[in-house]
């Protein structure tokens, strides 16, 4: 049985790593069209602050703060930890004040543009941070956080990257035609991208055509959209070219699909469309 390889360079919390990911060719015959493959192997490693701002935190007698989402109709607010005392927290820390009632997660990422926002109806509360990025990458970890009767926050379910990846590794297929590439849910065609090398509109220049073995991966850039009452997943394909030694996404479309979770903590992605922005 084949499989079909690619590396990715990313950076998470500073480190450089080095992740890989085969694909096997029965599961694309298994389906009406090849099915993408996913960059990532396994679950992304949870957000952990190192010890010593751990430490600073513990003993701080004042948090510097900075404002990432405030309600003030429900009275509640997130807010990220720039600095304890006068030590930075190196991207680190969220506080979530509700009513009187303040809950701290210290490890949590607030790196990169975190984003929140409150869903009265349920009483759930929505956080997404970066849990990897790089040149090309950005990937975002999604938390569910519910408060108890006195207002005190706790995460009751949290979202992985390669949960989400493994869920549409299923699902998205693809076709090319020449220079046109086709995206497809389940059979059903959402997008399609024509990569004419002559035409200047383009960004993508001749790399020498597709990768004649696995052209079309997901895994690097896994978002959020928390504009709405229900999550939105935004997540774009990347193409391997045949000289490309790294992904490219550039005109490639962005796809997006409303989730839902279950009590139980299952996540369901509903039909996933190119994301018109």
């Amino acid at each position: 049985m084949k499989t079909w390889m690619i590396a990715a360079i990313v950076t998470l919390g500073g480190w450089n790593l080095l992740f890989c990911s085969c694909k096997s060719s029965s599961k694309a015959s298994e389906a009406s069209y090849p099915l993408v493959a996913g960059t990532l192997e396994e679950a992304v490693k949870p957000d952990s602050a190192p010890a010593r701002i751990l430490e600073a935190m513990e003993r701080a007698e004042r948090f510097h703060n900075y404002e990432i989402m405030s309600d003030t109709l429900h009275s509640i607010c997130v807010e990220a930890i720039g600095e304890v005392d006068s030590t930075p927290t190196e991207g680190y820390g969220i506080v979530v004040e509700k009513g009187a009632a303040s809950t701290s997660f210290l490890n949590l990422g607030n790196a990169r543009q975190p984003k929140a926002r409150y869903d009265a109806k349920t009483g759930t509360l929505w956080f997404a941070n970066c849990a990897m990025w790089g040149t090309g990458v950005q990937v975002e970890r999604l938390y569910l956080m519910r408060f108890d009767k006195n207002n005190k926050a706790h995460i009751a379910c949290t979202i992985d990257p390669y949960d989400i990846q493994q869920q549409v590794c299923q699902r998205l297929g693809y076709s090319i035609e020449g220079e046109q590439v086709t995206l497809y849910d389940s059979g059903r065609e959402i997008a399609n991208v024509n990569f004419n090398w002559n035409d200047n509109a383009n960004i993508v220049s001749d790399m020498g055509g597709f990768d004649s073995e696995q052209p079309l991966w997901i895994g690097e850039q896994i978002e959020y959209d928390l504009s709405g009452d229900t999550p939105r997943l935004l997540i774009t394909p990347g193409v391997k070219f045949t000289t490309g030694l790294v992904l490219t996404y550039d005109d490639m479309p962005t796809l997006a699909a409303p989730l839902t979770i279950s009590k139980d903590g299952k996540v369901s992605i509903s039909e996933l469309k190119e994301h018109k922005k």
